[in-house]
C-alpha cells in the first residue's frame, strides 16, 4: 500500500502529465499563434529567439505562442545556418520582402543602430508589431520620428531594455515604490568592459560595428549606458540635466569596410553626473577600458531609510540596508531572489535556485505576449525609450561643449 507521501507524488506525477499533455499535443487549442520575423542573426537574435522559444514552456497561461516564421539576413548562408539551428520555417535576405509577407505578425529589429528607425518604421507602416533591440536610435530626433510612426500606425512595440525584466531589479522597484527607501538621495551606476583596448582591433563591419560612429550613432553612450540609463529612469524617474565628460584613446583604427585607418568618432569612456527630478543626485559610468571586467554593470541606490545594490555578476541577488533595523542586527542584507512570491520566480524552479541572463529575454516576451491579448503597450515602449535617448542625447552634447546641459 502507497504512503501519503507517494499517494501524492503520483497525483502531482499525473497532473503534470497532463499539462504536459495538452500543452504539446494541443497547442492550436490553447494558444494563437504569433509570427515572428526576427531581421539580425547576432547575439541579440539568438537571446530573442531562445526568449520566443521557451515562453511558452513556463509561462502556459498565455494565450499567444510565438512561432520563428523567417529569419532575416544579408548573408544568405549565415541566416541559413541560423535558422536550421533555432528551427525558423524560413529565410529572407531583404528586410523589406520580410515585411511585405502577410504571414508575419511581428517584426523584431536586432540589427546595427543605423537601420532600426527605416526598419521600424516600415514595419509600423504594414501594420506590424514591432520590437526592436535598443538604444531605439542614432539621436532623439530620429527616435521622435520612430515614435510618431509607430503611434500614427497604432501598433504594439516595445525595446529590449531587457535588465527591467531582472527579477532582482523588478524587485528593487517593487521596494521603491513601496516607499522602504524614503527619500532618494544618490543613484549611481557603472557599466565595466575591457574588450577595445587593444590598438589593433579594427572598426566598422559584421561584429565590430559598435566602433563604427556611423553605424552605432555612439559608443558606450548608446551601448552601455543606455542600459544604466534606462533602469534608472525606470527606477528613479526623470533625469532633468547632465554634465558629462568622454574620451577616446585610441584615435585611430582600420576600417574592416575600407581597408583604411581611419578616424575613431565614437566614445570609449564616458563619465557623467546628473540631476533627477526627484531631488536626488546621479553619477554615471561606462567604459570599455576597464582591464578584468568583460560586463560589470552595477547600481547602488541611497534614500532616507535604506539603500540598495546590485550587481550583474550576481544578478539573482539584491543588497538591501535598512537603518530602522535593530541596531544589533543592522547590516547589509543579501536577499537571494529565488522564492515564488518574488517577481517572475514562480514560473522557474524551486527557492534556492536561481535563474540567468537569457531568463530576462524570456521575461520580456512573456510580458509582451500578455499586453497583446489584452491589446495594451509593454513597457518600455518606443515613447519611453526616447526619454532614455534625449539623455544620451544630453550626455553627449554636453561633452562635447563642457557645459551642463537640460535633458
Amino acid at each position: 500500500m502507497a504512503s501519503d507521501n507517494e499517494v501524492v507524488w503520483v497525483t502531482q506525477l499525473k497532473l503534470n502529465n497532463y499539462i504536459l499533455y495538452k500543452t504539446i499535443e494541443s497547442p492550436h487549442i490553447m494558444t494563437t499563434p504569433l509570427n515572428i520575423g526576427l531581421v539580425g542573426y547576432g547575439f541579440m537574435g539568438r537571446t530573442h529567439t531562445n526568449g520566443y522559444k521557451r515562453v511558452n514552456d513556463f509561462f502556459p497561461e498565455i494565450e499567444h505562442r510565438p512561432v520563428l516564421k523567417a529569419i532575416c539576413g544579408r548573408n544568405k548562408e549565415n541566416a541559413e545556418a541560423f535558422a536550421k539551428q533555432w528551427q525558423y520555417e524560413s529565410v529572407e535576405t531583404d528586410w523589406q520582402a520580410l515585411i511585405a509577407r502577410d504571414d508575419i505578425d511581428a517584426i523584431d529589429i536586432c540589427t546595427p543602430n543605423n537601420t532600426h528607425a527605416e526598419i521600424a518604421m516600415a514595419a509600423a507602416k504594414a501594420g506590424k508589431m514591432v520590437l526592436c533591440e535598443k538604444p531605439l536610435s542614432m539621436n532623439a530626433a530620429q527616435g521622435e520620428e520612430m515614435c510618431k510612426a509607430i503611434e500614427e500606425a497604432g501598433v504594439l512595440n516595445t525595446v529590449w531594455y531587457n535588465y527591467r525584466r531582472v527579477p532582482a531589479i523588478t524587485l528593487a522597484k517593487q521596494l521603491i515604490d513601496e516607499g522602504r527607501l524614503g527619500r532618494i538621495f544618490h543613484y549611481r551606476a557603472n557599466f565595466l568592459q575591457d574588450w577595445t583596448i587593444s590598438t589593433d582591433l579594427p572598426q566598422g563591419g559584421e561584429g565590430l560595428w559598435r566602433l563604427d560612429v556611423n553605424a552605432a550613432g555612439s559608443g558606450v553612450t548608446g551601448d552601455l549606458l543606455a542600459h544604466c540609463i534606462d533602469t534608472a529612469l525606470w527606477l528613479n524617474g526623470s533625469i532633468s540635466d547632465v554634465n558629462a565628460m568622454t574620451e577616446t584613446f585610441i584615435k585611430e583604427r582600420m576600417h574592416n569596410l575600407t581597408g583604411k585607418v581611419e578616424k575613431v568618432s565614437i566614445d570609449d569612456a564616458c563619465t557623467f553626473m546628473c540631476h533627477f527630478e526627484n531631488g536626488s543626485l546621479g553619477l554615471f559610468e561606462s567604459t570599455r577600458y576597464a582591464r578584468g571586467h568583460k560586463a560589470l554593470y552595477t547600481f547602488e541606490i541611497n534614500g532616507e531609510h535604506a539603500s540598495i545594490k546590485w550587481d550583474l555578476h550576481d544578478l539573482h541577488r539584491l543588497e538591501y540596508f535598512d537603518h530602522r533595523d535593530d541596531s544589533l542586527v543592522r547590516g547589509w542584507h543579501d536577499i537571494h531572489v529565488t522564492d515564488t512570491d518574488m517577481p517572475y520566480m514562480d514560473k522557474w524552479w524551486v527557492p534556492g535556485l536561481q535563474i540567468g541572463y537569457e531568463h530576462t529575454f524570456v521575461h520580456q516576451v512573456a510580458d509582451f505576449l500578455k499586453n497583446v491579448a489584452l491589446g495594451k503597450p509593454t513597457s518600455p515602449t518606443f515613447r519611453e525609450a526616447l526619454e532614455t535617448q534625449k539623455v544620451c542625447d544630453a550626455v553627449l552634447k554636453s561633452a562635447k561643449e563642457k557645459i551642463w546641459e537640460d535633458v
